[in-house]
């Protein structure tokens, strides 16, 4: 899995001759899934054009200010919108207007608007990047929390051979990478999460099951792997997928005992748990063995209590930050907090069904969370994916504590 995928990417373009390799950045930051967009300053279209970068990333390139009344503010969004910057090639002249503040193109107005990380991959002769002024000013930008792309040595378009040559398309790519990697807050922590409905059994072809698809789940699991983690997703029936994550191990199964016996087998090692399946409180007592025929009269079957898998894991738990979900109809705080306290959580997220935005299968939620003080904190509707960062986020902020 590439800790890029869905990133939003915004190439900075400036005026050196190595924009030339710029549309090969664009096409690997693509291959790894970004979104990406670039912007250019007007002397940097001497070296590579508009159409060729906008026909590689899929967007408009854009130079100049907007100056219309709807647009002026362009470099706003622009600077909002990007994950990640990359200054490529950045000229002795871009950085020392970077590290100087001076603002007089697209390029450098969203630079400054910009709390995004921002990386600077230097290109020039070999004088020019050992001055004391360039060094200083490349200093100057380390220290204001931007990322140097070392330079390499090569043969330089003056002729000379050493220093100052940009680094070449796949050394960036690979140097964000790296970047993205070490300062993960989850990076190689173990992390359980359960997902999707559990069904048990009448006879071989008919079960008891609830409507959860299992996309909250899966979609924690993404927002973890993102994050560094390594996961381990326990998932009853579902048909979302997690395709090109490799730090995700996907466990299927069926019935409550089934999810319980697997998530027994990582709950030791796991740091932090999450538990958003759907788990079916009761299971069939005596299950057919045969599909059982339509009769004239009704049919009684009985039931019986199911395993509390995350009782379980409360009454067990050492070193685990254990994260629970409420899904109720009445009373949803009272009984949030009491399933809090009751089942030794960390975290309980509530959904209320009273709520349309809280509905199995839909791509948003709302969600409320209480702390293991019973610190309140409430969200708006958002996608799931969105909500699922919302969670981890506020995991991550107790662990810190």
């Amino acid at each position: 899995m590439s800790f890029l995928k869905d990133k939003k990417i915004l190439i900075a373009v400036t005026g050196g001759i190595a924009a030339y390799k710029i549309p090969i950045l664009v096409r690997l930051f693509i291959k790894e899934k970004c979104q990406v967009k670039v912007i250019i300053t007007e002397k940097a279209k001497d070296f590579v054009t508009p159409l060729t970068l906008s026909t590689l990333s899929n967007n408009p390139v854009e130079s100049l200010f907007k100056t219309d009344d709807d647009n002026w503010n362009n470099h706003i969004e622009f600077a909002l919108w990007a994950d990640y910057i990359i200054v490529a090639p950045a000229t002795a002249n871009t950085i020392a207007k970077m590290a100087s503040g001076v603002c007089d193109n697209l390029v450098l107005a969203v630079y400054l608007s910009s709390k995004c990380k921002v990386f600077v991959a230097p290109a020039m002769d070999l004088d020019m990047y050992l001055h004391p002024t360039t060094i200083k000013n490349l200093e100057t930008l380390e220290k204001n929390g931007n990322f140097i792309v070392p330079s390499e040595k090569g043969e330089l378009a003056s002729g000379l051979f050493g220093e100052g040559r940009m680094a070449e398309p796949e050394t960036i790519v690979q140097f964000v990478k790296e970047n993205i990697k070490l300062n993960l807050p989850l990076l190689g922590i173990k992390v359980l999460i359960s997902a999707g409905p559990t069904y048990e059994y009448i006879d071989p072809v008919r079960f008891i099951g609830n409507f959860s698809t299992g996309k909250m789940g899966f979609d924690l699991a993404k927002e973890a792997s993102k994050l560094g983690a390594e996961v381990t997703l326990v998932s009853g029936t579902s048909n979302e997928d997690i395709k090109n994550y490799q730090n995700i191990t996907l466990c299927k199964v069926i019935t409550t005992k089934e999810m319980h016996d697997e998530l027994w087998k990582h709950y030791p090692t796991s740091t932090i748990v999450i538990m958003a399946a759907a788990v079916a409180d009761y299971k069939v007592k005596y299950i057919a063995q045969q599909k059982i025929k339509k009769i004239e009269f009704n049919l009684t079957i009985e039931l019986e209590k199911n395993i509390d898998i995350l009782k379980s894991f409360g009454d067990n738990k050492t070193n685990q930050f254990l994260v629970g979900f409420a899904l109720e109809t009445v009373n949803e705080e009272k009984y949030a907090l009491e399933k809090l306290k009751r089942k030794n959580l960390d975290l309980v997220v509530l959904n209320s069904l009273r709520d349309k935005d809280a509905c199995f299968g839909g791509d948003n939620n709302k969600i409320t969370i209480f702390t293991k003080t019973q610190e309140k904190i409430n969200f708006e509707t958002k996608p799931k994916s969105e909500v699922s960062k919302d969670i981890f986020i506020e995991i991550i902020k107790q662990l810190n504590k």
